[in-house]
């Protein structure tokens, strides 16, 4: 029994191992990252009623807010929380400073109030008029108080972290097939320019600023398919003609890139609907979770299923770990590699659109290097140059490590040069162990 757990826990540990360093990633800039943190919203509501709680219920309560999306929440919930509170005499001025002076000064005399309840946007405001006007030298001014937390634990960062490497992860699943069976494909970046120009260009053409749902759908699917035939062109000429795939897939990432600058004039395409941005920036209400990052997760566990309950996911592994045993075992080699290729730029073709929306635009210079991180994600998620070994899910890992590194960075001030450096020794680490473990099993 024993010796059973041992061995689930070292697959378990030579699948995902990387995960490990995804935690210890997370803990170090957890740590990097603990400041004072100011909150706003209804965050803010709730924890300056909390402090407003013990001053008594006949207090006159002046609530002084900006006239922005949070401040209002702030302004409107605290206000609410206050009443319930039973207190009774609550009053709310919102706007930029000569608005609020304005209001202030337009208060009755005998309106004598008590506590100045501001948010941290506003308190500033709020100060520079206590200090100011006469009437206020005695009034208490109390923002929210503030909490210490890692700003890279911060909900906001951690979607913020999910939804900017949802497009490399979604073309890394195709790549991670694609390396899985040995091969190669440094198209994807330039057919995300392709697919993004493409499916901007054919919104404006289905009604620009009014195109439809409908209209939207089906310029991204235009899209989508043109880099799934791209792909399944490099598929013909590596299986048909057998050229290598870095040759093929290097000419198509040229042509790729030649076509996006000729359709969009080299110049970006604008003008599109306002909801063409839901699916790159719009979020479930509940969790508030990105639909970008929601369509990634079930890409990956659709990939996941594929890779480890179909036929053709058995088929990728045996041409990736012996190709010509696997041609002499009855399987169709050429037909396996023409998929892996038209699918890792079908998905290319949708980290475009899923691009697109989140910029709101389409233009030839999107994508630009982004092959370069999809293939490291791949590597750092475990999955061998040499084909026939590597895990779906290791690749999100992968991608997640990348992310969370430059995010970590970014939050401590780490300067974009040093950055790349890093990732490049990342990328190195993790070639090199995957050398050393090839090296270790060619012992054995």
């Amino acid at each position: 029994m024993k010796n059973s757990y041992k061995i689930i826990l070292s697959r378990f540990l030579s699948n995902y191992g990387m995960l490990g360093i995804l935690i210890i990633l997370g803990i170090l800039f957890s740590i990097l990252t603990l400041r004072d943190q100011y909150p706003s919203g209804e965050d803010a509501a709730r924890s300056l009623s909390k402090v407003l709680s013990t001053y008594s219920h006949d207090s006159s309560i002046l609530i002084i807010s900006r006239d922005t999306g949070d401040d209002s929440l702030f302004a409107t919930s605290l206000d609410k929380r206050l009443t319930d509170q039973g207190f009774n005499s609550i009053k709310i001025i919102s706007g930029d400073p000569l608005t609020v002076r304005k209001q202030i000064s337009a208060l009755p005399d005998s309106e004598k109030v008590s506590l100045i309840a501001t948010s941290y946007a506003a308190a500033p405001m709020a100060f520079s008029i206590k200090n100011e006007m006469p009437g206020f030298a005695n009034t208490i001014i109390t923002p929210p108080p503030p909490y210490r937390w890692p700003t890279f634990l911060l909900p906001d960062n951690l979607r913020n972290v999910a939804n900017q490497i949802a497009v490399i992860a979604i073309m890394a699943i195709g790549m991670t097939l694609v390396i899985i069976t040995a091969g190669i494909d440094l198209s994807v970046g330039s057919l995300i320019a392709l697919s993004a120009v493409v499916t901007a260009w054919f919104v404006g053409q289905v009604g620009g600023e009014s195109a439809t749902f409908w209209g939207m759908v089906l310029s991204g699917l235009i899209g989508i398919v043109l880099c799934g035939v791209i792909g399944a062109f490099s598929g013909l000429m590596i299986t048909r003609f057998r050229i290598p795939p870095f040759i093929a897939t290097l000419a198509m990432m040229q042509v790729a890139a030649g076509f996006a600058y000729v359709i969009s004039e080299g110049k970006p395409i604008y003008h599109l609907p306002e909801s063409f941005i839901l699916l790159g920036r719009g979020a479930e209400p509940f969790l508030k979770i990105p639909y970008a990052v929601i369509l990634m997760i079930i890409l990956y566990i659709a990939a996941h299923i594929l890779m480890t309950r179909t036929t053709i996911g058995r088929y990728v592994y045996a041409v990736g770990g012996n190709m010509e045993a696997a041609r002499l075992a009855g399987i169709r080699v050429k037909r396996i590699l023409f998929f892996v290729y038209m699918l890792c730029g079908i998905l290319a073709g949708l980290g475009g659109v899923v691009m697109a929306s989140q910029l709101k635009s389409g233009a030839p210079t999107y994508g630009l290097t982004y092959e370069l991180y999809v293939i490291a994600a791949v590597v750092v998620g475990g999955t061998s140059l040499s084909g026939g070994e590597g895990r779906i899910f290791g690749t999100l890992i992968g991608a997640f490590i990348i992310a969370v590194i430059q995010n970590g960075m970014n939050l401590t001030n780490v300067e974009t040069y040093t950055q790349k450096i890093v990732l490049g020794l990342v990328i190195l680490g993790a070639v090199l162990l995957d050398r050393l473990k090839q090296m270790g099993m060619g012992k054995k």
